[in-house]
């Protein structure tokens, strides 16, 4: 036994220099991915994951209805969908670092004009800048840069860079503590100020292309007995025009927005879920929340191993299964069993799939039109993230729970299964002579 143990650990060190040192030194894009991994914590933290306990404290305070409170969270999803063709165009075109630093600054002016909100009128105006910010500036514009710089290890690099999401969600508890301790207009300074401190220099290390610095895509060329998930991915590299008329591209497109359907939901009403329905107090509701993300990020590393080695297709819609018993559990739970159900089921679904959702079309389209590629997806994926908060606030606003609202959005994940399983790999398209 200690002789295999060994071993492992002699054949451990040649693996991990051939992933990070390929070169003799350590490759540049596996610091934009923990550039990327920093810059989506923040963004986790102080509004994707928190925006639920933030909601709690303004229907306190204004008096409005969860309706009106989803709405401008859907509002912002709509923007960024919306917004994701001319996006990806401009960062296929001006490279992401630039897109990256307005969308920042954006970002951060957003939260420091939602610390001055005494109106709906200035709440959706500062939901737009903080909507808009965080797009530029978060994790579409990413990707295109990894996807750029990763080929072979393309699932782990999205993967590892996607982790900061899940770590945002466990440092959700200590955002709540600061909302009671100090309320939720200090705190939102605080959050403007520490996003243009962290993100601002973290976003310049981001690059385009490897060939920019002298760089090669994974850091060296394959060796001739290395194989790729999908031979000959490298050469495949679609238009927009060509993807776009491929079923798989509408298929995947549309598995990705009945998954985010049920993702935007959560964000937004398993806090209050957790609150008005189920009993517990803002700070438990809190490291549920917590405990379900850190779940995630245990998806999210076995989705970078799982996507590099078996079909990505399979994998997704069977995390669409598990989205559907997640939600089925933690809607009709009466107890912690089921909220443990939920945690595994949701949590390990949702990371798994998270990074494949870009791998995915990597392979399928290639990475020089990317950007526009996955800005044009986002004209369907934004109907998901945008109906699904609105929806589940409506229903809550009728019935004064979310029963009904969850078990549709359960549903919805299991025709998101079907979406994926369908979505076969294109042909590569035929080039102009």
């Amino acid at each position: 036994m200690m002789a295999r143990m060994l071993q492992g650990f002699r054949t451990l060190k040649p693996r991990m220099n051939e992933l990070f040192r390929p070169g003799g030194r350590v490759f540049y894009g596996w610091y934009i991915v923990f550039a990327a991994t920093g810059i989506q914590w923040l963004a986790a933290m102080t509004w994707m994951h928190s925006y639920g306990a933030y909601a709690l404290l303004l229907q306190e305070d204004f008096g409005w209805s969860m309706s009106i409170i989803s709405l401008a969270f859907s509002l912002t999803r709509l923007e960024s969908g919306l917004l994701g063709p001319l996006q990806g165009w401009l960062v296929d075109k001006y490279g992401p670092r630039l897109i990256l630093t307005i969308g920042t600054f954006i970002f951060g002016l957003g939260f420091l004009l939602f610390a001055a909100v005494d109106s709906l009128v200035t709440y959706f105006i500062s939901f737009v800048l903080i909507a808009l910010g965080s797009s530029l500036g978060g994790w579409a514009t990413l990707m295109v840069s990894i996807v750029n710089w990763f080929d072979r290890n393309r699932s782990k690099a999205v993967a590892w860079s996607q982790a900061g999401f899940s770590l945002g969600g466990l440092s959700v508890p200590l955002v709540t503590l600061g909302l009671q301790e100090f309320g939720w207009r200090t705190m939102a300074v605080i959050s403007g100020i520490t996003i243009l401190a962290i993100a601002g220099p973290l976003v310049q290390i981001v690059k385009h292309r490897p060939h920019e610095i002298g760089e090669v895509v994974d850091g060296a060329p394959p060796t001739s007995d290395e194989g790729d998930t999908l031979p000959g991915t490298e050469q495949i590299n679609f238009t927009w025009q060509q993807a776009s008329r491929e079923p798989s591209f509408w298929l995947i497109s549309a598995g990705h927005g009945l998954s985010l359907l049920t993702v935007s939901s959560l964000l937004m009403h398993l806090i209050p879920h957790l609150t008005k329905s189920l009993n517990y107090d803002l700070i438990s509701a809190s490291y549920v929340f917590g405990i379900m993300t850190g779940t995630q990020l245990l998806g999210i590393f076995l989705g970078g191993f799982l996507g590099d080695r078996f079909s990505k297709r399979a994998l997704c819609a069977f995390c669409m299964i598990g989205h559907f018993v997640g939600l089925m559990a933690v809607t009709y739970a009466t107890n912690a069993y089921w909220l443990i159900i939920f945690v595994l089921g949701h949590g390990l679904g949702w990371g798994i799939r998270g990074p494949l959702m870009v791998a995915l079309r990597a392979d399928y389209f290639g990475p020089r039109s990317f950007g526009t590629i996955m800005g044009i997806s986002s004209l369907i994926v934004m109907i998901g993230m945008t109906t699904g908060p609105i929806f589940c606030g409506w229903m809550f606003d009728i019935y004064g729970n979310y029963e009904r609202a969850f078990t549709i959005m359960a549903f919805s994940s299991l025709s998101g299964s079907i979406c994926f399983w369908l979505a076969k790999p294109p042909a590569p398209p035929v080039q102009p002579a």
